[in-house]
């Protein structure tokens, strides 16, 4: 795909991160991925992000992404794929270059590794991993990557492969000042965890979409709660936030790294081998897996 192709993509509908499964030795499972993949790419997500942060992206060697997203590209059929992409910005050109070449549609930069930076740091790092692709770009703001308007704004009149923003702050007033600022230069998704809890104000600061890792589980729930949100269904949210969402945030809340073990966990539910989660992320108790167990019990598939 084009940059602005992706772009159109990116703010057709739903997305999201599939997990990245690892057989007993901990190493990528790529066939119990494609299946999983497969399954995803079936219900009305027109992007799905391999590597992803909910794919522990940060735990995966850079030669292990180009083979992930080449086994999700080709088990998504017309489902575009966009790679995760981070670390500084030596491994971070290699990283993305790789991910090109295995055939992902887009790059989304996530967080440079460890330090905080200055704005001028900041803007270097993302303009050296734009200009190394022809594929778009989407950043990541959060943590210690978050960029400023200007900074931003810098970053769009250099780059034109800079097609996406994504926010993971919760900074509702910078986000629509962005919003603002930008205009239709940028789609813009939100990347809050558990982004379904967020989404009502993110769409009033002018976001378009968001990225729902429990679609990776429940696919046809968020696809629900996500069509309602945009029909203005407020009370069809609000019973799907108390039946499923709130229920679920306090299983994720139990302890650090949830976000991403609880729906390892919940893959794991709905019968695929997807291994458990790498160090130093650890995995839901038995006591934990069973209360997951039961909330999804009605979206078994």
């Amino acid at each position: 795909m084009t940059p602005q192709e992706i772009k159109a993509a990116l703010g057709a509908g739903l997305l999201s991160f599939p997990v990245t499964h690892f057989d007993h030795e901990g190493q990528f499972h790529p066939e119990s991925y494609a299946r999983h993949v497969e399954w995803l790419s079936g219900y009305d997500a027109p992007v799905l992000f391999a590597a992803g942060g909910t794919g522990e992206f940060f735990s995966l060697s850079p030669q292990e992404i180009p083979r992930i997203v080449a086994t999700a590209k080709e088990a998504a059929g017309k489902t575009a794929i966009v790679s995760g992409c981070g670390f500084g910005s030596v491994v971070g050109v290699e990283v993305a270059k790789a991910a090109e070449k295995a055939g992902a549609d887009g790059i989304l930069l996530l967080p440079h590794y460890l330090i905080d930076a200055p704005q001028e740091g900041l803007y270097q790092h993302v303009k050296t991993i734009c200009q190394s692709v022809g594929i778009g770009v989407m950043v990541y703001n959060r943590d210690n990557s978050v960029l400023a308007v200007d900074t931003l704004q810098r970053l769009c009149d250099e780059c034109p492969n800079l097609i996406g923003f994504k926010d993971g702050t919760g900074e509702i007033g910078l986000v629509r000042q962005i919003t603002a600022t930008m205009g239709d230069r940028l789609i813009y998704l939100g990347g809050m965890p558990t982004a379904e809890l967020f989404a009502e104000a993110y769409l009033g600061a002018g976001f378009t979409t968001y990225s729902s890792a429990v679609f990776n589980f429940v696919p046809g729930l968020a696809v629900e709660f996500y069509q309602a949100l945009r029909a203005g269904n407020n009370a069809r949210c609000e019973e799907i936030l108390k039946g499923f969402f709130y229920p679920f945030m306090d299983i994720r809340n139990r302890r650090k790294g949830y976000a991403v073990a609880a729906i390892k966990a919940g893959v794991r539910l709905q019968g695929f081998d997807a291994g458990k989660v790498r160090a130093p992320l650890d995995d839901l108790t038995a006591e934990e897996e069973q209360m997951l167990a039961k909330l999804i019990e009605p979206w078994k598939r």
